[in-house]
């Protein structure tokens, strides 16, 4: 029973860990997903929406330090019944995403991995068998260093990883798993897997229009692009078009291609171009793609022939490379 326990043990706070981690790098990616369970077509819990940022950094140091908890043996019994919770909240929700085809991705491994909802809630019922048995021989996990040691490496570990979240979110994710990400060529990325013709490509409803005609081809085949990305005007750090007014001017002047992307009206569009000046004009694009592309609202990215060359949350506008 004993060897039970050590191999469930270090599966599943290996599981937390990974899992949490792999948020911990990008929490806006999961505070898109709880407005997405949040909405009215899923859990109609509305009223949360604005605390869904919140809520995913919760989640997220919650899940990673349970994980860190458990493999150091720290407060055994609290641990293993809050994995327990936890590990029923999962369940349920995975399995609702599933029955109801409400959430087709859940985010719980963040963009690293990608299940089906099905494949998530079975994976859930796996973990949840793991922490049952954690549950039975919870008197078997020992704390593997002193006692003393072990609560200040833990609390250690708090504060690390809520200094890397509070980083990520005034910054970009630290690693970035998305098809988007620095390096990632965007036509390529919408190309179809030709070994499996039933797989979807990673880049879908990329497309760039203005009011007349799609230019997304066109701006894929430049080679000094920059996209300034507003996915939602209204939510935007207005401080954000200050910044990114320097950045175009300097863009333009080198010989850049400069535009925005948006999924905000028009109307919307022109109250702040006259506001802040600004020296380009605005495409349309999906919103969420727009948010998929980068974590920054304004955010900055620079192409080159559809090559993703650079990325820069607005604040780090000084960093801009051109």
């Amino acid at each position: 029973m004993k060897l039970l326990v050590h191999i469930s043990r270090i599966f599943v706070g290996i599981m937390f860990v990974f899992s949490g981690f792999v948020k911990l790098v990008d929490p806006i990616g999961s505070h898109y997903k709880f407005e997405e369970y949040f909405s009215e077509y899923v859990l109609d819990m509305e009223f949360l929406v604005p605390y869904a940022l919140q809520f995913s950094i919760l989640l997220i140091l919650t899940e990673i330090m349970l994980g860190v908890m458990l493999l150091l043996g720290y407060k055994s019994k609290f641990t293993v019944w809050s994995l327990f919770l936890l590990s029923l909240f999962f369940l349920f929700l995975t399995w609702y995403s599933a029955y109801y085809n409400k959430v087709t991705d859940c985010g719980c491994f963040g963009d690293a991995v990608k299940l089906t909802p099905w494949e998530t809630f079975w994976k859930n019922v796996i973990l949840i068998g793991f922490v049952l048995l954690l549950l039975i021989g919870v008197r078997d996990i020992k704390h593997i260093l002193p006692k003393k040691m072990t609560a200040v490496l833990t609390f250690s570990c708090l504060l690390g990883f809520s200094y890397m979240t509070y980083h990520v979110i005034n910054h970009l994710p630290i690693i970035d798993f998305r098809a988007y990400a620095i390096g990632k060529n965007i036509p390529e990325g919408m190309e179809f897997p030709e070994d499996d013709l039933e797989a979807l490509p990673p880049i879908q409803n990329f497309v760039l229009e203005d009011s007349q005609s799609d230019l997304t081809d066109d701006i894929l085949a430049e080679d000094k692009v920059v996209l300034i990305v507003v996915y939602e005007i209204e939510k935007a750090d207005k401080e954000g078009f200050k910044a990114i007014k320097k950045v175009a001017d300097k863009a333009i002047q080198k010989g850049y291609q400069v535009y925005g992307v948006t999924s905000s009206f028009p109307d919307a569009l022109i109250l702040i171009q006259n506001e802040y000046d600004l020296p380009f004009d605005f495409l349309f694009g999906d919103p969420t793609t727009l948010k998929t592309m980068i974590r920054s609202n304004p955010g900055i990215m620079t192409l080159n022939k559809g090559t993703v060359t650079g990325k820069w949350n607005w604040r780090d506008f000084d960093d801009v490379k051109l």
